[in-house]
């Protein structure tokens, strides 16, 4: 028989009932509860729950920040046999938060404190809403209302009378029983309801398990928002399977207070392992960069000589210190001692490596944590595979690639026609396992057209090579395709433009069989006025030349990639963009144009600049300086 989540806990509390399981910090410390605790609080709240109404199969969401009562509110809700609908905090009640719970007919909602005013606001137009389950205790409540204490007092008197009430539910649920509709971010199309079952969350885990070792000593502190199944699978079931802690990050009374506990909770808890994105890298990357140049000059000069040589040594990874780079060891032997590790003493001081999400990580950021002595393993999936496909780790590695994949699984790379390609031949990534989702719920149509006889089309653009290592390189679907049907992915060529130009900040290329590619930019003003007072000091910002010679800038920071430029022949010109709309405000959460893993949402920009783009194409749309572009940057 097929584990559950709920043969996960059991097996584990069995084995490491005494080892801490959890670790939330309310007050001045981080706190521990162990993995009996853990199950004993999980059987209370499912007991609470079923004295509430909830019966097996109903959908109850989940709105809070990480902390114990998320994780042990899922498990609860587990252990009554109905399903979590976990819910982002980032979304706005007003479109997205209202659309996934009346789409998945939740019929309960546990929300916290710091979330309960976007619940208020939409409650009205939530008829099958039975309860709201405060997390945090309110000084006044409305109706429907009720509290997680009252459900945790029902709970105790109830197994008080009755010890085995929840082990005769549990008994009943199936490995093919939902546990979770976890709804799509959506960088495409409107958010689907992805049904992942028990056993595709235990699959998974003993996937991700082939790739990496867990001692039970480990601790992790999560960082990623929890209703994601990369914090779940790689996070605290892989976790949960190995008698290993989780942290959650001390909660803030705003989002900002929040993210600025994290690299004091880190240094607190002392993680082994974290789980990271390429936007929290890239963030602990500057973070550290700017305290290096803070110490003075020589300072910056002897990291930049460190980092340089340690970067020759390394390579890959898998060939590092090959050849006469031996000789270099015994002085990055010293550059260790007084240098990098005194850089990750800031993460704590006993962190390994990091985990990162998210395929397309450029490899200089991934030579960068190598080089400082924490690896940034990275690995690829999507929720529809609940969501690990591959990872690179300690035993296996390649900077660059997106890992080895995860056993038992099969995977091909496939053409438009469905045909299988060779090794290093790129093609829409496909595959076949326990951890393929039960499909989107009420959508069949998506269902069909995504899993075909039991694999499940990615929609992800790669290739492998002949050591087993996979690469991602783009979305499949979101090609820019020529007039004369030649297709490229136009990720590459948008990452390197942003990593290459102070000046650009976000882009998105489009090409949909036309006679040239052109781009929506969103640029940095505040480089761009600097740069303007720079060339001409006496020059108003607010005057149209000030503008132009912003706009022209832009222009030559593109042209590096043409011939004569210094970056001539990275990519193919004629996917460059020859036109430019330079949007009028960022592509941010807010506004919809980038997703709660911020990644930009490519259909909705394209939408929102479908008039402006058109403009590109007709005669004089290649100029950059135009009223459009120039209005765009006052």
């Amino acid at each position: 028989m097929k584990p559950t989540i709920i043969d996960l806990l059991n097996s584990s509390v069995e084995k490491y009932s005494s080892n801490p399981f959890l670790w939330e910090k309310t007050e001045k410390e981080f706190l521990p509860v162990t993995y009996l605790e853990t199950k004993q609080q999980a059987q209370i709240l499912a007991a609470g729950l079923i004295k509430l109404g909830v019966k097996p199969g109903d959908r109850v969401a989940l709105l809070s920040e990480g902390r114990n009562a998320w994780i042990i509110g899922e498990l609860g809700i587990l252990h009554a046999g109905a399903i979590n609908v976990p819910l982002s905090i980032k979304l706005e009640e007003s479109n997205d938060l209202i659309f996934r719970l009346k789409h998945s007919e939740a019929k309960y909602i546990l929300v916290s404190g710091g979330q309960l005013k976007k619940i208020r606001a939409i409650i009205k137009d939530l008829p099958e809403v039975q309860s709201v389950i405060l997390i945090d205790e309110q000084v006044d409540y409305e109706p429907k209302e009720i509290t997680l204490t009252q459900l945790i007092n029902w709970g105790k008197g109830i197994l008080a009378k009755k010890p085995e009430a929840i082990n005769e539910v549990t008994h009943k649920i199936k490995p093919d029983d939902i546990a979770n509709i976890s709804y799509t971010s959506g960088t495409t199309a409107d958010p689907k309801g992805i049904m992942l079952t028990h056993r595709n969350y235990t699959a998974n885990v003993e996937q991700a398990l082939t790739l990496m070792t867990i001692p039970p000593t480990f601790r992790t502190l999560i960082i990623l928002p929890l209703d994601h199944c990369f914090a779940h699978v790689a996070g605290f079931y892989s976790f949960m399977a190995s008698g290993a802690s989780v942290g959650t990050v001390q909660t803030g009374k705003t989002g900002l207070e929040t993210l600025k506990n994290i690299p004091i909770n880190i240094k607190e808890l002392q993680p082994d392992l974290l789980l990271s994105v390429p936007a929290l890298a890239k963030n602990f990357k500057k973070n550290i960069e700017s305290s290096i140049r803070a110490q003075g000059k020589l300072a910056n000069k002897i990291f930049h000589f460190a980092m340089e040589m340690s970067y020759s040594y390394n390579k890959e990874g898998y060939n590092k210190g090959r050849g006469l780079q031996f000789l270099k060891k015994p002085l990055l032997l010293l550059f260790d001692k007084i240098l990098f590790s005194k850089i990750r003493e800031g993460f704590g001081g006993k962190l390994k490596f990091f985990i990162g999400g998210g395929a397309l990580l450029d490899i200089d950021l991934q030579r960068f944590y190598y080089a400082i002595g924490i690896p940034m393993y990275q690995g690829y999936g999507l929720s529809e595979a609940t969501p690990i496909i591959s990872s690179n780790g300690q035993k296996r590695h390649k900077l660059g690639s997106s890992g080895y994949l995860v056993t038992p699984m099969e995977l091909k790379i496939c053409d438009l026609d469905g045909n299988q390609l060779p090794n290093f031949e790129k093609g829409e990534i496909v595959i076949k396992g326990e951890n393929v989702m039960a499909g989107y719920f009420k959508n069949e149509k998506a269902t069909a057209e995504t899993v075909v006889d039991g694999w499940l089309h990615t929609g992800d653009m790669g290739y492998m090579d002949n050591d087993g290592f996979l690469y991602v390189v783009g979305r499949f679907k979101s090609l820019l395709i020529s007039g004369d049907g030649e297709k490229y992915s136009p990720e590459g060529i948008e990452e390197s433009l942003v990593e290459n130009s102070k000046f650009i900040d976000q882009v998105i290329l489009h090409n949909s069989q036309n006679v040239y590619t052109v781009a929506v930019l969103v640029v940095n003003k505040e480089m761009l006025k600097s740069y303007v007072k720079h060339k001409n000091p006496g020059l108003a910002w607010d005057s149209r030349e000030a503008k132009e010679i912003a706009l022209n800038k832009i222009q030559r920071e593109i042209n590096e990639y043409r011939k004569g430029g210094k970056f001539e022949g990275i990519f193919p010109e004629r996917w460059l963009p020859a036109g430019i709309a330079i949007a009028d405000e960022p592509f941010t959460e807010q506004n919809g144009l980038v997703n709660s893993t911020m990644k930009i949402v490519r259909g909705k920009v394209e939408e929102r600049y479908a008039k402006r783009m058109e403009k590109l194409y007709e005669a004089g749309g290649k100029e950059i300086i135009s009223d459009e572009n120039i209005m765009a940057i006052s």
